[in-house]
């Protein structure tokens, strides 16, 4: 009986032995392959370029420069159905382009909208494409806002539209709602993401915020440079003390909810093919150059008497934005008198609700958004 029962798991034994010695072998004698790309990024953003390439018939695949204010401008126009409503994308900072990130976060925005990201005036490429020196003294806010009105003018007619939507995020938002402010005709709706409507209030509560989580956290360091610039915030404060209250905001979630800074995504940034390899180290050196004239204007306005509006308004607030601050948007949105308004919050985010919760803002989007032109183009015939 003992033999009879071991002979069979002998034979399973020496039958895998061989097997495995064939495949080990065959293995070495096969030639050696080069492990596939990408080995680099010129070769990692050619496998992205070929993921977001617009095949069908009917869509639209554009990056070019445009005059726009007398100088050169780089944009993007991009969209898998040219019928679809035009999606204008104002980016934050000043000067904090968001085009380098809108491969990952915006492409299935492109199966609703034809979508359009612009580097403004002083930011990214078009940062890139001029002279710094020569640009210098029209890094206005009154430009800035020609600057748009320019482009939505071109855009409506390159594309053959009479009105557009328009997303402002952040400086962005400043600019979106003087917009809508100026030429509600020339919009569906208008939607604001981190949406300033009180940056003095904003800043002094994210400033207030920071300091409770330093003594909370024990955080000498953080307690010792916020203090250092008390008291904050303050008329014409210098960009230097801005700066360390954003830093202490940043790190303690409001920018990134639940994380201390945006690393991930300035790493994906990198990766975008709309950008060469030498341009790739320089995306975001006009941001400073732009903060320098345009920072602190900006976190000095107030919108809270500024309610009236002639063109659909809808804000979407991070629940843990501080560095503008979302609940004061909603405050100001209940006094808001427009054609149709709408808060959308996105619990578990702070100021980077498109980035932080892709998924939710593509379906706002497309369920609170897109209905205004698509409605309203119906209507129409």
């Amino acid at each position: 009986m003992p033999m009879r029962s071991s002979t069979p798991r002998l034979v399973v034994a020496l039958l895998t032995l061989f097997q495995t010695s064939v495949y080990a072998q065959a293995e070495a004698d096969a030639p050696t392959q080069p492990a596939p790309p990408p080995h680099n990024r010129t070769e990692a953003i050619e496998i992205i370029r070929g993921l977001r390439h617009i095949v069908t018939p009917t869509g639209i695949e554009e990056a070019k420069t445009v005059r726009i204010g007398g100088i050169d401008q780089f944009l993007t126009i991009r969209g898998q159905d040219r019928h679809n409503p035009v999606l204008l994308v104002l980016h934050g900072g000043p000067g904090y382009v968001e085009a380098p990130l809108s491969w990952w976060y915006a492409h299935p925005w492109e199966d609703y909208f034809t979508v359009v990201e612009w580097d403004q005036r002083g930011a990214g490429k078009t940062y890139m494409l001029n002279d710094p020196k020569m640009i210098a003294s029209t890094m206005t806010p009154q430009r800035m806002n020609a600057d748009v009105d320019e482009m939505v003018q071109y855009l409506r007619e390159h594309l053959s539209k009479s009105k557009i939507l328009v997303v402002g995020h952040s400086w962005g938002s400043y600019l979106g709602l003087e917009l809508a402010r100026r030429h509600p005709d020339w919009l569906y709706a208008y939607v604001g993401v981190a949406q300033l409507t009180n940056g003095p209030e904003s800043e002094r509560r994210a400033y207030t915020n920071s300091i409770a989580q330093a003594q909370r956290t024990h955080n000498d360091e953080a307690l010792k440079e916020l203090k250092a610039i008390a008291p904050y915030p303050r008329p014409h404060a210098p960009i230097e003390a801005i700066a360390t209250s954003h830093k202490w905001s940043d790190y303690f979630g409001g920018v990134m909810a639940y994380r201390h800074d945006q690393s991930e995504e300035s790493h994906a940034v990198r990766l975008s093919p709309d950008y060469t390899d030498a341009e790739e180290p320089h995306i975001y050196d006009g941001n400073g150059f732009s903060e320098r004239y345009l920072l602190s204007f900006v976190l000095e306005q107030d919108y809270s008497k500024q309610t009236q509006f002639k063109c659909p308004i809808l804000i979407f607030g991070g629940r843990h934005d501080r560095t503008v601050n979302s609940e004061l948007a909603f405050e100001w949105l209940q006094a808001v008198k427009a054609p149709a308004k709408r808060f959308v919050w996105f619990e578990n985010s702070a100021h980077e609700p498109m980035t932080e919760e892709p998924g939710k803002f593509l379906d706002a989007l497309v369920h609170y958004v897109r209905p205004f032109a698509v409605d309203a183009d119906t209507a129409a015939k």
